[in-house]
């Protein structure tokens, strides 16, 4: 039987020189000095060998337990050297089928799905928040108690809407699971009353003439930067997502037609939308463009020409502004808009419903609903135009249908 010692001392020849030890387990010493655990065996009456490890880093230990492993293969029928081949594409198949494998696949296609970069941000930080548990297990294996664990941890600091959409995210990465053949089932649809419901509550939004033209006129004075001036009024000329006009390029925008173009990419619907752009709409762009009308962006961040401005930014002027948050929000603007042009009567609610770019709810409903109401949306983005000015100059209120 070989020892440390007699292994430490082998020297390498000319050709390969084999030391055995015992049940076949063997030392190969090439002509370049390595050194490779081996184990000779029979299958069938042929002749076959094992590679067991390389000296040092496999001991003599370590050698002479894989050698028995592999003689109680033997013993039942199984070829080692096919057994350990099956073993590492099992071992495989596990690492690139663990849960934060397919996550990132998930993550990737929806990237070639041509999703909004916003959206697939919060996806992935959805994500960060299960990928310590989660992420290093096979995915068919995990359980619900699992997901229950990590969905709790985020319940403890609060965030009870969050671990709600967290939920939703991860069955949505088993469903991807399922759908390429790397998992049978999605646990999560089981922890369903599980998790403490959040209270929502509706957007801060100021949705009064009165209150809405001193909110207006605050605006118009407000001494911070222009292009965050530029913002707030864009808001209310527009009602567009926030997220909508912080990413705006100037490429998409037909000054000339009084046309602003946003792309499928950006939308929350991923569709193109149209959005008229009324006198006053064109002014505020016109100023803006002698500021920022060389870059890309309209509302590039300050700290990067390439990037846009926070999506704090809004919110922040509004409550330097002194509107707190229960007060308005950036997405307010879309409520204020709304709730005023439906009271008024005098818009069609599919077409102020088209110019927020929402779906109709009814399957059967939104398939006949082709219509965009283009030229009523021109008509009511000119008319809206003037009676913010007429809000914010505070002269008569006129009345709404009540």
């Amino acid at each position: 039987m070989l020892t440390d010692t007699a292994i430490k001392s082998a020297k390498p020849s000319a050709t390969v020189v084999k030391l055995s030890d015992s049940g076949g387990l063997q030392l190969w010493v090439t002509p370049q000095g390595g050194k490779y655990r081996r184990m000779a065996y029979r299958v069938s009456g042929k002749q076959r060998v094992l590679a067991i490890g390389v000296y040092p880093a496999t001991s003599l230990k370590a050698a002479r337990s894989a050698r028995d492993k592999a003689r109680e293969a033997l013993a039942v029928g199984h070829d080692p050297s096919q057994k350990k081949r099956l073993d590492r594409i099992a071992a495989e198949a596990i690492s690139v089928n663990t849960f934060s494998a397919l996550a990132d696949e998930f993550l990737a296609k929806k990237a070639k799905e041509g999703k909004a970069e916003t959206t697939i941000g919060k996806l992935r930080w959805m994500l960060d928040f299960a990928k310590p548990d989660l992420g290093p297990c096979p995915v068919a294996s995990i359980t619900p108690p699992q997901i229950l664990a990590v969905l709790r941890k985020v319940e403890r600091r609060g965030r009870l809407e969050t671990a709600t959409r967290l939920r939703s995210v991860i069955g949505q990465v088993f469903r991807y699971a399922i759908a390429t053949g790397r998992a049978e089932y999605d646990p999560t649809p089981s922890l369903r009353g599980a998790l403490t419901a959040p209270i929502t509550k509706p957007r801060a939004a100021i949705v009064q003439p009165i209150p809405f033209g001193a909110l207006l006129r605050t605006i118009e004075s407000y001494d911070g930067t222009p292009e965050v001036v530029a913002a707030l009024q864009l808001l209310a000329l527009t009602f567009v997502r926030p997220g909508e006009l912080r990413h705006a390029e100037w490429s998409e925008f037909d000054l000339e037609a009084t046309i602003w173009t946003i792309p499928a990419s950006r939308m929350k619907m991923r569709r193109p939308h149209r959005v008229p752009l009324a006198p006053q709409a064109l002014g505020v762009l016109k100023r803006l463009q002698a500021i920022t009308g060389s870059r890309k962006l309209l509302f590039p961040s300050v700290r990067s020409p390439d990037r846009c401005m926070s999506e704090n930014t809004v919110n922040a002027a509004l409550r330097r502004l002194g509107y707190g948050k229960d007060d308005m929000t950036g997405h307010g603007f879309r409520s204020a808009a709304s709730s005023m042009l439906n009271e008024t009567g005098i818009w069609n609610p599919d077409a102020i419903e088209a110019q927020l770019t929402h779906v109709e709810n009814n399957s059967v409903r939104r398939a006949y609903a082709r219509a965009d109401f283009w030229d009523e949306r021109v008509k009511m983005m000119v008319w809206w135009a003037d009676r913010l000015d007429a809000m914010r100059r505070g002269g008569e209120v006129v009345a709404l249908r009540a």
